[in-house]
């Protein structure tokens, strides 16, 4: 993992200095956003990241999504921004299969399509094979190395030993399974000692996902914690736990960190939270797409960083700085 985490740093440090080169054209480009949702801290901080490199740049920036994580809802977003025919779109994607057609209309009308936090087929892009390569880039954090980082945070808390189980999503979000993939590769390498129950699913619902650790609890009275692979799943099985009365007892490793987290940290609500940084992935779509389009080529995937919050380095403005913003 530290040869892994070495290469990221060396990746973010050498983008930074390309980008730092782009020539600033006479021509305003557009570049959209389209993010998961509009109303998560996550995506807002990944939208000041954007904001920042386009004021930069000197391009116009369009942000629209839609209320809630579904392709559904973000299909006709999707469409209406093709309508406006910016320069560029960043997005999200909502669901890994059904946002390739709707997307290949973006390509088709020569829209730059770079993909953020989220993937389209298998993320593997520019390959020259598979219905989903057309997308220039994908930029987000590692996400296989942050269920890795979270795994290796909770193992080492539970001293190598206990009973341990995901709160998932559903499956066919690209970033979940790869932190619940991460997450179990690391227990199975590093902590046999651990073991890892069947994932549950919620469906993005807390109350579901607080009811779930109840019942593995029930079932389980020796559950020593539980990994949220996102914020929601996190939070509701921490209430889980609160409610079954075993803070301090069932350690809860909540993936991403807004603003609510510190308090929910001091409290011992949530034992560890991964931060991912999405402000520097919005920053580098707007650099990739503006280099893309400025005739310079870029990396097919580009990796973000990740900082693991505790009670005992909440407070230092290092890591506070890592807190998403609402």
């Amino acid at each position: 993992m530290r040869r892994a985490l070495t290469r990221l740093a060396g990746l973010v440090v050498g983008l930074g200095l390309i980008f730092a080169a782009i020539p600033v054209k006479a021509k305003t480009y557009t570049i959209a956003l389209i993010p998961g949702l509009t109303t998560d801290d996550f995506y807002i901080t990944m939208h000041s990241g954007a904001e920042a490199a386009a004021k930069a740049l000197g391009a116009n920036l369009i942000f629209q999504g839609a209320p809630d994580f579904n392709p559904v809802s973000q299909v006709p977003v999707l469409d209406a921004v093709i309508a406006r025919h910016p320069d560029a779109i960043l997005i999200a994607p909502t669901d890994k299969t059904q946002l390739i057609e709707p997307l290949r209309k973006a390509a088709a009308a020569r829209i730059a399509v770079i993909t953020v936090d989220t993937y389209i087929g298998t993320g593997r892009y520019q390959t020259g094979s598979g219905p989903a390569d057309f997308p220039l880039s994908y930029i987000a954090s590692d996400n296989i190395l942050g269920g890795e980082i979270a795994a290796r945070a909770l193992g080492k808390a539970l001293g190598g030993k206990g009973k341990v189980y995901v709160s998932n999503v559903k499956p066919g979000i690209s970033t979940t399974d790869q932190r619940e993939q991460g997450f179990k590769a690391e227990m199975q390498r590093d902590f046999p000692g651990i073991t890892v129950l069947t994932t549950q699913f919620n469906n993005d619902d807390a109350n579901a996902a607080a009811s779930q650790l109840q019942a593995v609890l029930a079932r389980n009275p020796d559950l020593s914690g539980v990994f949220g692979a996102n914020l929601f799943s996190a939070l509701g099985a921490a209430q889980g736990v609160k409610s079954a009365g075993k803070l301090g007892q069932v350690r809860v490793v909540a993936f991403d960190a807004p603003p609510s987290i510190v308090g929910d940290i001091k409290s011992g609500l949530v034992d560890i939270a991964i931060a991912q940084h999405p402000a520097e992935i919005g920053w580098f779509g707007v650099a990739a797409a503006y280099a893309h389009l400025s005739g310079m080529s870029i990396p097919a995937v580009i990796g973000t960083g990740f900082t693991v919050i505790t009670k005992d380095n909440v407070n230092d403005p290092a890591v506070r700085k890592f807190i998403y913003h609402d």
